[in-house]
């Protein structure tokens, strides 16, 4: 179900990036919203993306390959205030580019931590890509971390701000990479739209 993957290579700006034989899939969200593990979950891998107690390493575009099918993206998180503010803005001007220039970019999954109450950094990323018309999905992590009560609420609440901006929501999936909560839900809509894309 999960399927093949490998890790193909790394790019610090998206003129580099490889040919768009494949449609492309990528995961972005705030800098310790539990990325890696997400990914590592996806795909049963233990060491297929960098798993940190630090966060903000992912610091490149880190392409995969799955099934010959598709590219998976990894891209660096935002918001992560250790690191300088030169450093954050070039980060923040390289994925925007990503964004805006990748014509294979069938979906952005905006990771999202279902623990905390909505953060206004991750609304104003969400909108950006509702203003620049990216299509993405959003992924609730670390579902396993809180109370259910809790979780629930904060998604509750989080998908209550949206609809201060949008009159229909995303697709929303609820994750955790501990009990691989929503591993299939995931995986199932990255091939439906890999599949689709692949017979335009």
């Amino acid at each position: 179900m999960s399927g093949k993957i490998s890790y193909l290579d790394s790019f610090q700006d998206v003129s580099v990036c490889p040919p768009e034989k494949y449609p492309e899939f990528a995961f972005t969200g705030r800098s310790n919203v539990g990325k890696s593990s997400l990914i590592n979950m996806l795909f049963g891998r233990k060491d297929l993306a960098y798993v940190s107690k630090q966060p903000g390493k992912t610091q490149s575009i880190n392409y995969f390959t799955v099934d010959d099918l598709y590219y998976l993206v990894d891209l660096p998180g935002y918001g992560y205030a250790r690191h300088s503010k030169k450093q954050r803005a070039a980060w923040d001007t390289m994925t925007k580019r990503y964004f805006l220039e990748r014509k294979s970019l069938e979906c952005v999954f905006v990771l999202i931590d279902s623990n905390i109450s909505p953060q206004k950094l991750d609304l104003e990323q969400i909108n950006w890509f509702g203003e620049n018309k990216v299509p993405f999905a959003i992924i609730f992590t670390k579902s396993d971390k809180s109370k259910q009560r809790k979780v629930s609420d904060n998604i509750r609440k989080f998908k209550k701000e949206l609809l201060n901006f949008w009159e229909e929501l995303p697709p929303a999936f609820i994750t955790s990479a501990i009990s691989q909560t929503g591993k299939k839900e995931v995986l199932s809509f990255l091939m439906n739209l890999a599949n689709d894309s692949s017979k335009i």
